[in-house]
This record gives C-alpha cells, structure tokens and sequence, in this order.
C-alpha cells in the first residue's frame, strides 16, 4: 500500500523566483498529497506569487518570524500523511535529491537525514571557506556528544514516519535552526531506525544564515539537545536537571496559542 507523504517548506522572506520552481519540482517528483509553505513575515507581493502554485500546496502565512524550528513544527502538525517531510526554500537541495529521502523512509527508517558531507554526496558548489569549517567543526562536536553519528546534521532535506514524530513531537523545543539536531537527537533516543541520504547539494550564497552567529546558537542547541535525549533515556542526573525547568514545548505553545485564539 503507497504511503502518502506530505511536505513543509519552511520560508522566511523567500525568492520567489527560486521558490516556486522548486516547489513545482518537488510535486512533480514524487507526487505529495499536500506541499505546505510556512512562510514568515512575507514582502509585500510574495502571496501574489505564490498563486499559481499547484492545486497540492497549501501556503501558511505568518506577519512573525517563527523561526525555522517552529514554523515545520506547525507545518507538520497541520499534515495528515503516513509521512512528513520538509525540504528548505532556498532549493539547496534538489527535488531529486529530496525524494531519495523520503524513498528511505518509505523503505523502513523511521527518520532519514538528507547528508551533504556523506561520502557519497555531490556538491554542485560549496559554501565560503568560513561557513565550511564552521559546520565541519560542528558536525565533529555532534557526532561525540549525541548517540546518532552522522556525516551531516543541519542538511535541510529531512523526512519521519507519522509514527515517529508521535514520539518526539512532544519532546522538542528549539525554534531556530538548532531544531534539526533535536529531532535526531531525540530521535535517537526513542531508538527510532536514522538513515544518512547523500543527497546533491548546492550552496546558496543569498542565505539569512548568520554563519557565527548561527554556530554559536546550534552549539548550544545541541548542548539542550543532548540534555534531551539523556533525559528520554532516563539518566537520572538529566532527570533531576529537567525536572527544574518549566519550559514549553513547541507543540505546547502551538495548543496554548490555540486557547488563547
């Protein structure tokens, strides 16, 4: 039996000239029940362009930035497919590659990670010398600190079994960009099955990135991440530290939002 797959595009302020090809190129490729554009405070026209989408995509706009973290976190809680998966606007990673993806998924993992450093992977062209060994430097941190070793972390082309984000949805709580690494993290720690996908890759020189900036966040995004993930493996020392904290989940402020409405 197929297994019907959704797609969210997260989109802060995107090209449209870039963004609606890609779109139409994920569609075409492999046939999603629904593609659903998160886009974040919009320019002034961007809807406008966005219309002629196809009848499958569905356009969520939002006055706020949200953050990366939490705008696929609502994207996929607005999905009622066998599997989400979210692709970023800037279309680094090709629609090709994009469904080898969800193809992995479809053929028994449970999470499957879109990787530009795999061995394997193509990189049409590469990122500044600085912004290369700054996520070089933090994929090496990540592989030691979490349970899940990977090439590739960050790579913006991801997809999950309905089943599996059941398990993790309630255990996330990074907005930004650090979000990915949660997910595996937590992934993880449910023991979910992780797949590496090399994937063809092309670096876009027009990113929002703040390459140090960013770097310093995700540092101490994976830090909470693997606090995370110690705590869902009943680490009583991580345990004890949780327990101190208050913090809301994402899909906890996405329900209290709701109340509030």
């Amino acid at each position: 039996m197929s297994q019907s797959v959704g797609v969210v595009v997260p989109a802060y302020r995107p090209d449209p000239e870039r963004l609606v090809p890609y779109v139409r190129a994920l569609v075409a490729e492999f046939d999603p029940e629904v593609v659903r554009v998160e886009l974040d405070a919009p320019r002034a026209g961007i809807l406008d362009s966005l219309s002629a989408l196809p009848p499958v995509v569905d356009v969520n706009a939002v006055d706020a930035r949200r953050g990366k973290g939490a705008a696929i976190t609502a994207g996929f809680e607005a999905l009622d497919t066998d599997i989400l998966a979210f692709a970023d606007a800037d279309g680094s990673t090709p629609a090709e590659s994009m469904g080898n993806v969800v193809a992995a998924v479809r053929e028994g993992a449970d999470l499957a990670v879109g990787s530009r450093r795999h061995p394997r992977a193509t990189v049409a062209s590469h990122q500044t010398i600085a912004r290369r060994y700054l996520g070089d430097g933090f994929a090496w941190l990540a592989r030691r600190l979490l349970d899940v070793p990977l090439y590739d972390y960050q790579c913006g082309a991801k997809a999950i079994t309905a089943d599996a984000w059941d398990d993790v949805r309630s255990h996330l709580y990074e907005p930004g960009f650090a979000w990915d690494i949660e997910l595996i993290a937590v992934s993880g720690a449910f023991g979910h099955r992780v797949a590496e996908v090399p994937v063809v890759w092309e670096d876009q020189p027009n990113s929002t990135v703040s390459p140090v900036d960013t770097t310093i966040k995700m540092a101490r995004g994976l830090l909470r991440s693997r606090h995370r993930a110690r705590t869902i493996r009943e680490d009583r020392l991580h345990e004890f530290i949780a327990a101190q904290n208050d913090e809301c989940t994402l899909v906890d402020e996405f329900s209290a939002e709701a109340t509030d409405d």
